[in-house]
């Protein structure tokens, strides 16, 4: 009978792509007013719940844990995630954590999956679709001490084996890892679930812990602007588009058209 598994996939609270972004306050951070779990982070929760189920599922023993880092706003990432199929949720809350860098977010979320004690797998998006910088897995990677395995399109686990495919331009890539690992994924390696009515009733009864920087023991100047190594100097709302050329068809819209594209310099 093989082990049971215990999984943290890092599910992002982002702004929804359906509206326009915005920066807010002092810091120029991204205002999540409207915000909704990360679509590509919704892979990895997939790829854990495939892992679970493979041997068995919550049943079994195995737990899938979804944990977010953000503000109040962000426990509904959580909720979605336990509506999925998550097992248990975690939420790593506090104001010192707001303008976090990657490097600052690694660093607290590190310290909250330590205080989760050991597990054998963290999964994540191949990045939050708000910042789009990819740093956060390997960074954490690093933290923990663990293998990393970034942009699997396929994820396949015997025993205490992970085997991965990662597709290039005009090549795959087949690499190998022991558990402890983590793993980020890509939109390619699954078609994620979406809450059904059962899951929806059945998340109401699971458990989300909410935690804080002293739960978990990281110091305030760790984190947030004052721990962080990049930060946003300026920043200025986008300039409108323009209307563009219009070429009105007198018989010779044809040439019009080529000569425009001659003097952009795209033919």
């Amino acid at each position: 009978m093989e082990e049971t598994l215990k999984i943290v996939v890092l599910v992002k609270h982002v702004p929804d792509a359906q509206f326009d972004r915005h920066l807010t306050g002092q810091g120029n951070t991204v205002d999540r007013d409207e915000s909704i779990l990360s679509e590509l982070d919704e892979y990895a929760l997939e790829a854990a719940l495939q892992l679970s189920e493979a041997r068995g599922g919550a049943k079994a023993g195995n737990e899938v844990i979804a944990l977010s880092m953000g503000p109040a706003g962000a426990v509904n990432s959580v909720k979605k995630s336990l509506q999925i199929g998550a097992s248990s949720g975690v939420h790593l809350s506090d104001d010192a954590l707001a303008g976090s860098d990657a490097a600052a977010t690694s660093l607290a979320l590190a310290a909250a999956i330590r205080y989760l004690g050991p597990v054998d797998l963290v999964l994540t998006g191949m990045a939050s679709t708000d910042g789009e910088t990819s740093l956060v897995p390997a960074q954490l990677a690093e933290r923990l001490g663990l293998p990393q395995v970034t942009f699997a399109s396929a994820l396949e686990l015997n025993g205490a084996t992970l085997t991965a495919r990662r597709d290039g331009d005009g090549h795959s890539d087949t690499v190998e890892a022991s558990l402890p690992a983590l793993v980020s994924v890509t939109d390619q390696i699954n078609e994620p679930r979406y809450p059904n009515f059962k899951g929806i009733l059945a998340a109401k009864k699971k458990k989300i812990t909410t935690l804080s920087l002293s739960d978990i023991g990281v110091d305030a100047g760790q984190v947030g602007a004052a721990g962080s190594l990049t930060a946003v100097e300026t920043a200025a709302a986008r300039p409108p588009r323009t209307a563009g050329t219009i070429i009105t068809d007198e018989g010779d819209a044809g040439i019009q058209l080529v000569d425009f594209l001659a003097a952009q310099k795209l033919l």
